[in-house]
C-alpha cells in the first residue's frame, strides 16, 4: 500500500514538473514575442528616417518592409526564427546605406532609433538565451528515465531551440580601421 502511494505521488510530481517546464517554455517564448513586437514597431520609424536622407535607396526600403511583414506574419517558431534572421540581414543593409550619409548618422532622431533598436536586439538575445535554457530543461526532463515514461504517456513534446540560422550570423564580425 505504501509503495503504491509513493508511486502515485511520484507520478503526480513528475507530471506537474513537466507541466511547469512546458509553461516556462511558453512564457519564455512570449518574452521573445514581446521584444520582437518592439523591434517591429521601431523599424517603420527607422525606415522613414533613413528614407528622408536616402530616398533613391528604394530597394533597401522595400526589402526591409517585406522582411518585417514576413517576420510579423510567421506563425510557428521555426518560421518566425527564419523570418527574423532574414529581417536582421535586411536591417544590416539599411544601416549600411545609412553609413553613406554623414548627415543622417549625425541626426539625433536616427541615433535614438538606432540606440533603441540596439537595445531591443540585446533584449531579444537575452530572451533567446532564457528561452533556450527553459527548452533545454524541458527536453531533458522529457528524455530522461523515468520521467520519459510520463512524458510519452501524456504526449509531452520536445520544444525547438531558438538557434542561429543564417551563416552570416555564425561568422565573426570583421572590424577594419
Amino acid at each position: 500500500m505504501i509503495v503504491l502511494g509513493v508511486v502515485i505521488l511520484w507520478l503526480i510530481f513528475a507530471f506537474n514538473g513537466l507541466v511547469r517546464r512546458k509553461n516556462r517554455v511558453a512564457e519564455a517564448w512570449s518574452d521573445i514575442e514581446v521584444q520582437l513586437k518592439r523591434r517591429y514597431d521601431l523599424i517603420p520609424n527607422l525606415v522613414e528616417t533613413v528614407k528622408g536622407y536616402a530616398a533613391h535607396e528604394k530597394t533597401v526600403f522595400e526589402d526591409v518592409t517585406k522582411a518585417r511583414a514576413a517576420a510579423m506574419g510567421a506563425v510557428d517558431p521555426k518560421a518566425k526564427l527564419q523570418a527574423n534572421d532574414a529581417l536582421s540581414n535586411t536591417l544590416k543593409s539599411l544601416f549600411a546605406v545609412a553609413e553613406n550619409y554623414p548627415q543622417l548618422k549625425a541626426s539625433d532622431n536616427f541615433s535614438k532609433l538606432q540606440d533603441e533598436l540596439t537595445d531591443t536586439e540585446d533584449k531579444i538575445q537575452a530572451a533567446r538565451r532564457f528561452y533556450n535554457g527553459n527548452v533545454r530543461d524541458l527536453n531533458t526532463a522529457i528524455q530522461v528515465f523515468p520521467t520519459n515514461l510520463i512524458a510519452n504517456a501524456f504526449g509531452f513534446k520536445q520544444a525547438e531551440m531558438f538557434d542561429v540560422e543564417s551563416p552570416q550570423e555564425r561568422e565573426a564580425v570583421k572590424v577594419q580601421f
